[in-house]
């Protein structure tokens, strides 16, 4: 399998936004998407957990002054320092992921998916469909969701490809479309499109069927595309 991560000088321009190269022939753009950067800092970074930490310590921090029969001034300054801290926290994590958000575009071909991101150094992860071995839909309850794709071979750096990577899947390392909004819609497509690519090796529904709580789109005998909350 070819290498996936091609890097590119981010002052040269793209002959098409999101891909490094025209496209060939006979090969038409069917969707482009980029991650919605609230659910994308929430997500990636955590931030309900960040939140969480800050609360339980600073109720340890004051449940201890108030041992030791401290004033409420005291009481107070504790409580707003930990309050603004976690504020700078939370400002500075929120403004990183919108700079991931915005170096990243996903784009549907109708042959392949590719991935585009990099803050300092614009990167692309170029999958063609014969490469995908199945994929899956997660809903995050943010009106938001992950398409995570499992490769059918080869190697890919979890390291080079975080965060648009699917979490803790070190060593069989799943390239991961993050809060994309309308998760299903984006997810049927990549299904029609599959069948419309190769109709002799996958299964869909037919358009117009109305599609269950999950979905499976199989090709060539894997495991295939589940779509399910």
């Amino acid at each position: 399998m070819r290498v996936f991560h091609d890097e590119e000088d981010e002052t040269a321009g793209e002959p098409v936004p999101g891909l490094p190269a025209a496209l060939p022939e006979g090969e038409a753009i069917v969707w482009q998407g980029q991650p919605r950067a609230m659910s994308f800092a929430l997500n990636v970074f955590h931030l309900r957990l960040i939140g969480l930490y800050f609360v339980v310590a600073t109720g340890y921090r004051v449940a201890g002054l108030l041992r030791e029969g401290a004033e409420v001034g005291v009481l107070t300054g504790a409580v707003l320092s930990a309050g603004l801290i976690c504020l700078a926290a939370f400002a500075l994590l929120y403004g990183l992921a919108v700079l991931m958000v915005r170096s990243t575009l996903y784009t549907l071909t109708t042959h392949r998916v590719v991935l585009r991101y990099g803050v300092a150094i614009r990167k692309y992860i170029n999958l063609p469909f014969g490469q995908i071995e199945s994929a899956g839909l997660n809903l995050n309850g943010t009106g938001t969701g992950d398409i995570a794709l499992r490769l059918a071979g080869g190697k890919v750096s979890f390291l080079n490809l975080w965060p648009h990577a699917r979490p803790f899947r070190f060593f069989r390392v799943e390239p991961m479309l993050r809060a994309l909004p309308e998760p299903r819609h984006v997810a049927g497509l990549l299904a029609k499109t599959i069948h419309a690519s190769a109709p002799e090796a996958v299964r869909v529904p037919a358009p117009g069927q109305s599609e269950p709580a999950e979905q499976k789109v199989t090709q060539t005998g894997s495991a295939g595309l589940a779509m399910g909350t």
